[in-house]
């Protein structure tokens, strides 16, 4: 699980750009996503840091008439609970303040995924366990390690819109976005190296 270093993150100095190089794409349905390649600088150097201290978990669960390995590891910090890194409570009041108007309310709890290598993955799905299910939110997603890709498509199917994520790299998710749309993290047979999610989310979003 080593980690390639970016040739655009050569720092060690934990920074984040303004939010004001966002890029909005609207997908449909009243769903959108914003975009900002290398919000954070140094994200390098925090990816070290957040393998070496966060408590990961690994998890099993139910599928059909199987109990299975959950193919990554995860971390949750409720709303009040300090972060495993000053960076990222300045990345998430950063994401408060930008989206106030328009969210309404601040993003309240993180929740780490890591995916240590081109095994590791997620299936399509929504955030919608809680209000998600039935109100337009936001989940902002900081990624650091090597990128992988973020795939959303129409619920139920349709074609996919690719985004590779790593190194700093920030995505929103908005709108109807958890509802109309699915996002997943698919299995790679290429060499992929480790990358971690942070999710930022209101509360009562997951």
């Amino acid at each position: 699980m080593h980690l390639q270093s970016s040739l655009f993150d050569q720092t060690d100095q934990l920074g984040l750009a303004p939010l004001d190089g966002l890029r909005r794409t609207v997908l449909g349905s009243g769903a959108w996503i914003d975009v900002l390649p290398g919000w954070l600088t140094g994200s390098d150097a925090l990816f070290e840091q957040l393998v070496a201290e966060v408590p990961w978990r690994a998890e099993r669960r139910q599928m059909y008439d199987h109990v299975v390995d959950v193919p990554r590891l995860l971390a949750y910090y409720g709303a009040g609970e300090p972060l495993p890194h000053p960076v990222l409570a300045e990345a998430r009041e950063a994401l408060t303040a930008h989206y106030a108007e328009e969210l309404g309310e601040p993003f309240a709890t993180a929740g780490l995924c890591y995916y240590r290598d081109g095994r590791d993955s997620v299936a399509w799905h929504g955030d919608r366990i809680g209000r998600g299910a039935r109100e337009d939110t936001m989940v902002a997603i900081l990624s650091v390690g090597e990128p992988r890709d973020l795939l959303l498509r129409p619920m139920g199917g349709g074609r996919a819109v690719r985004r590779p994520l790593g190194h700093g790299d920030l995505i929103v998710m908005g709108g109807s976005c958890q509802r109309t749309w699915e996002h997943c993290i698919p299995k790679s047979t290429r060499a992929a190296g480790p990358r971690i999610s942070i999710q930022f989310r209101p509360q009562g979003v997951r």
